[in-house]
């Protein structure tokens, strides 16, 4: 690649996307590679805000609201993001893959909708590669368990997040030479391996 690539890590909850990105992060550290990270939503100090608003257990939002507070979350964001695009590697816990799995596979809104706003504002931000980490139920509910603190988007039940995670493989299927899925039901450390390697091959 001529520039320095995008890198997202998505997934539902207790999938493992987090950890992944901080080993990713931690590499990077250890080479001396610079690069910027940030989560959605949340990242810019506006973003954070709505985070916050979103993820508040008292909230109680429509899903169009939902919708509306996450891209406005990204539009913070990307005024940050178009200073380093090509210039620095980018990582993001959680992008647009992650509105579309949840706010239309997961809660119907209208993908047209998504999709216009989302091009909106973008623009010619593109993401170059996906890691979409998938997790079964047993495993899910065990790692949330093991949280300190429970959002609102952690107690869902299976079924939404069963829609959710088949819409993400529906879009990773999509752009098969742009995405790996990674089974988080596997050992750590296999797919820590398999990151790093692609990390590699992306940033050279």
């Amino acid at each position: 690649m001529s520039k320095k690539p995008v890198i997202v890590f998505e997934g539902i909850e207790g999938s493992g996307k987090s950890f992944h990105i901080n080993n990713v992060v931690s590499y990077l550290k250890k080479k001396k590679i610079s690069f910027i990270k940030l989560r959605e939503p949340g990242g810019s100090k506006n973003s954070e805000l709505i985070r916050k608003l979103i993820l508040d257990k008292k909230s109680n939002f429509s899903s169009n609201t939902d919708l509306l507070l996450y891209l406005a979350a990204r539009s913070e964001n990307i005024k940050q993001l178009k200073k380093f695009y090509t210039k620095r590697i980018i990582l993001i816990d959680r992008f647009t893959d992650s509105t579309i799995a949840y706010q239309h596979y997961g809660m119907n809104v209208n993908l047209n909708f998504i999709n216009f706003i989302n091009k909106f504002i973008l623009q010619n931000f593109k993401v170059d590669f996906t890691f979409l980490n998938t997790v079964n139920k047993k495993n899910m509910y065990l790692r949330l368990k093991k949280r300190k603190k429970l959002n609102r988007y952690d107690k869902f039940n299976y079924n939404f997040y069963s829609k959710v995670q088949k819409g993400f493989i529906k879009i990773a299927r999509k752009k098969t030479k742009k995405c790996m899925i990674i089974d988080s039901n596997l050992e750590t450390k296999i797919n820590k391996k398999l990151i790093i390697k692609k990390i590699d091959k992306l940033i050279k």
